[in-house]
């Protein structure tokens, strides 16, 4: 063979090795699907076309629902945003992370608690290892657009772009129009809305990381407080009728805008050609505050472990691995997402522990058997005085404990001993306590809360707050009967 020959077949061999390479390297990537995980803040489990709202519009979340798998019984990790977040983020339920609520944890009027709250932790640690930083592990480049809420800077907990996050837990005043009053973002043309804002961030990234393998964390700051719609989508929703408890038409217009948003970035995607190859979940950080948006049948809304409280919407997509358009009734926390994620990221580092389980057998519709534990040791004042359908007219929650067992649910509450059990399956609205009529339950559900928190070493309030006066609780409570 010539000299030439010998080069061109050299050639040809190296060409066609390089070739394989390349289409190995594309297969690893195709192998590992890219992940967008959005997560609403304070959206109802009831606040969607899909979930059967006549009021609020949502045709791109209620298309994505068609495309993946609703879950009807999901649940957020606690009932406000704070701990829910810490939840997801880091995997472990609030007992391992300490953080109960956005600071401080003795709320409400000191002559009406009667025990000293669980002193709260404000933000994850940075050591905690965190669902980004175990997805950088596996190879992805992670993005957060919009409220972070567990740290001061999520490039300190594993987030390599971020785009509005910070301790900051919502917009504040006027602050959903730029220019923004949050951290981490350039202001936009006066005017600009923050949704919108967030969403365009989230493409370029999209856009300038298609080639490789990403994880887009989208926590929008709507739909929280303080309500700012646009105005021509307010106007729109002023002049449509509402039904009893869901006709607000700020909020309203938040959602439609939430929504749109969802479909631009679901287009792009697709644009894109990466629709097959990404993994879409969609959820709300807790429930919706009650007096804004009624979540009937379930009882009370955010900051309440009654279901309006906890319960939230849940989408995932994943085309070739969920078959579209089915509905799963299995019991879910937003604590799984992280194990879930874990098992499909394959990274070299996994988390040591995690509180939640992998939902891949429930993608297949193999059901698991699991219990959901709550634990909530401090106090949460109303949000608007007997209007909350909560404990009671002063507070959203006082502390105690939940856990969940198939259809049955069961509250402690540790200032009088209380046990409240309820049939979720006949009393989804949790009207009808059952804990005297059937204590053989109560007791089977109490024993397995006391062995959860043992073993979680959950922290207990029991020191007496020398501050209660009854005389003066009871005639707080007076004032709404």
């Amino acid at each position: 063979m010539t000299a030439p020959k010998v080069i061109l077949l050299l050639w040809s061999i190296s060409l066609l090795l390089s070739c394989k390479e390349a289409k190995i390297k594309k297969t690893t990537i195709q192998n590992k699907p890219n992940i967008v995980l959005i997560n609403i803040d304070d959206l109802g489990w009831k606040d969607l076309g899909f979930m059967g709202s006549s009021y609020y519009e949502t045709p791109n979340i209620d298309a994505l629902a068609k495309q993946g798998m609703v879950f009807t019984n999901a649940y957020a990790g606690a009932a406000n945003c704070a701990p829910s977040r810490a939840c997801l983020i880091s995997g472990l339920n609030t007992p391992k992370h300490g953080v109960f609520t956005v600071s401080p944890s003795d709320r409400g009027n000191p002559k009406t608690r009667k025990l000293i709250p669980i002193k709260n932790t404000q933000h994850l640690s940075n050591k905690v290892y965190t669902l980004p930083k175990m997805l950088k592990s596996a190879g992805y480049i992670t993005a957060n657009f919009g409220k972070w809420h567990v740290g001061d800077n999520p490039l300190k907990q594993g987030i390599d772009v971020n785009v509005g996050g910070s301790s900051k837990g919502n917009p504040g005043k006027g602050g959903y129009f730029s220019p923004y009053k949050i951290d981490f973002i350039k202001d936009g043309p006066k005017g600009e809305y923050l949704t919108d804002r967030l969403t365009d961030e989230a493409i370029s990234f999209v856009e300038k990381n298609k080639d490789t393998t990403f994880f887009v964390y989208l926590p929008y700051y709507a739909v929280h407080t303080p309500l700012m719609g646009k105005e021509y989508l307010v106007e729109k929703f002023q002049n449509k009728k509402g039904i009893k408890g869901q006709n607000n038409a700020k909020y309203a217009a938040m959602v439609a805008s939430m929504d749109e948003n969802i479909g631009k970035l679901l287009t792009a995607l697709r644009e894109k050609g990466l629709e097959k190859n990404t993994l879409v979940l969609f959820t709300s950080d807790n429930g919706g505050i009650h007096v804004i948006s009624n979540q009937a049948p379930l009882r009370a809304g955010k900051g309440s472990y009654y279901e309006g409280g906890i319960r939230v919407p849940l989408i995932i997509k994943w085309p070739s691995q969920i078959q579209a358009n089915t509905i799963s009734n299995q019991n879910v926390s937003n604590l799984d997402l992280f194990p879930t994620l874990q098992t499909i990221a394959a990274p070299q580092k996994k988390a040591a522990v995690l509180d939640g389980v992998n939902l891949m057998p429930v993608f297949k519709g193999k059901p698991i058997e699991r219990d959901l534990f709550f634990h909530f040791p401090i106090y949460l004042q109303a949000y608007k005085k007997g209007k909350d359908e909560s404990k009671d007219a002063l507070f959203r929650t006082r502390p105690g404990s939940v856990v969940i067992s198939g259809a049955w649910k069961l509250h402690h509450y540790y200032e009088y001993n209380e046990l409240e059990l309820y049939d979720l399956l006949n009393d989804e609205g949790e009207q009808h306590n059952l804990s005297a009529t059937n204590p053989e339950k109560a007791k089977e559900l109490f024993a397995k809360l006391q062995t959860w928190r043992v073993e979680n070493k959950a922290p207990e309030p029991t020191e007496k707050n020398e501050f209660y006066s009854s005389e003066f609780e009871n005639q707080e409570l007076f004032k709404f009967q």
